[in-house]
């Protein structure tokens, strides 16, 4: 599977919820995360879209860990039954009443561990 894929899949579903999730491209500053995800009331975080298995690179890493620093949620996105988590996360609960649930299992990976995320 692609990260494309994937990465289309978690835009698709941060729409159904009210959100945004923009491409991040930020020329001269490398190895920011892929989608910054904005959600109702205020709600913010960053997604990295990997192909399954796919770690960030270093500086990627690098990046993930000075946002975290900052307070920001950021989730490494490599399996389609962790988009509905992370967007729970970062909507802080309030996705229930947008949209349906959903039934997969939640992915059992920490967003805020360690560089890959797993």
């Amino acid at each position: 599977m692609r990260e494309k894929v994937i990465e289309q899949a978690l835009v698709a579903a941060v729409k159904r919820h009210q959100g945004i999730a923009p491409k991040l491209v930020c020329p001269g500053y490398n190895g920011m995360p892929d989608r910054m995800i904005l959600m109702p009331h205020g709600r913010i975080g960053f997604v990295e879209v990997k192909a399954p298995g796919k770690a960030p690179r270093p500086l990627q890493a690098a990046r993930h860990q000075m946002l975290r620093s900052l307070s920001f949620p950021v989730f490494v996105l490599d399996d389609f039954a962790a988009i509905p988590p992370i967007i729970e996360r970062i909507a802080g609960g309030r996705t229930a009443a947008h949209t349906d649930r959903y039934s997969s299992a939640a992915h059992s990976a920490s967003p805020f561990s360690g560089g890959d995320g797993k």
